[in-house]
């Protein structure tokens, strides 16, 4: 099991199909639980999703390429979602042109384009339920595809059942019966082919 471009593609029309409806409210409102307004958390995600494009493009051992991407400060809110969307499908296209065996730098360990792929579904699905959530609605993630994520970014993880519910557990967005929700968590950016065993 992996992570593909075309899982992109499909975090990106979940994404799309629960904000476009709401691009005429008000996105200065905090996003979810998290300390910024959906503007500022859009941004981010099309900042982040640039950057994960950046990486595997140009694939550099041991640090991020340095840039910094902004929305105009008077884009409309349609304008940040149409940000966030277009660095998905630039990170799904530099994903599609990777090879397997290719690493680039990230701080989870160096990672592959399914790595990269998985990271981005991961901050799509989140932080656009961060941005829905914020505007009184929130998404249907694919179940099907955060469970691959979760394998792929958290292999040490005990399964559970539903895997929306299992990537927002592992990303401390939510408890659960008998999980506390998480603090302090990071995933695993590398592939599993290329991680250390402990010594025994």
């Amino acid at each position: 099991m992996t992570v593909r471009a075309e899982d992109l593609d499909d975090a990106l029309a979940c994404v799309s199909a629960a904000l476009e409806p709401v691009v005429g409210g008000d996105w200065t409102r905090p996003a979810g639980d998290l300390d910024w307004d959906c503007r500022y958390t859009a941004e981010h995600l099309g900042d982040t999703l640039l950057s994960y494009a950046a990486q595997v493009a140009s694939r550099p051992a041991d640090h991020y390429v340095r840039f910094l991407a902004k929305a105009d400060a008077d884009a409309s809110a349609g304008e940040l979602l149409e940000f966030v969307l277009t660095a998905g499908r630039l990170l799904a296209l530099a994903v599609g042109a990777g090879q397997p065996d290719e690493r680039a730098y990230h701080p989870t360990g160096r990672s592959d384009p399914a790595g990269f792929a998985a990271m981005g579904c991961v901050e799509l699905l989140l932080h656009g339920d961060d941005i829905a959530r914020g505007l009184g609605t929130g998404i249907d993630a694919p179940r099907e595809l955060c469970a691959r994520v979760v394998e792929r970014l958290f292999p040490e993880q005990e399964p559970i059942p539903d895997g929306w519910d299992a990537l927002r557990w592992c990303a401390g967005r939510i408890e659960l019966p008998g999980r506390p929700r998480r603090t302090g968590w990071k995933w695993q950016g590398s592939p599993e082919s290329d991680r250390v065993a402990p010594p025994a």
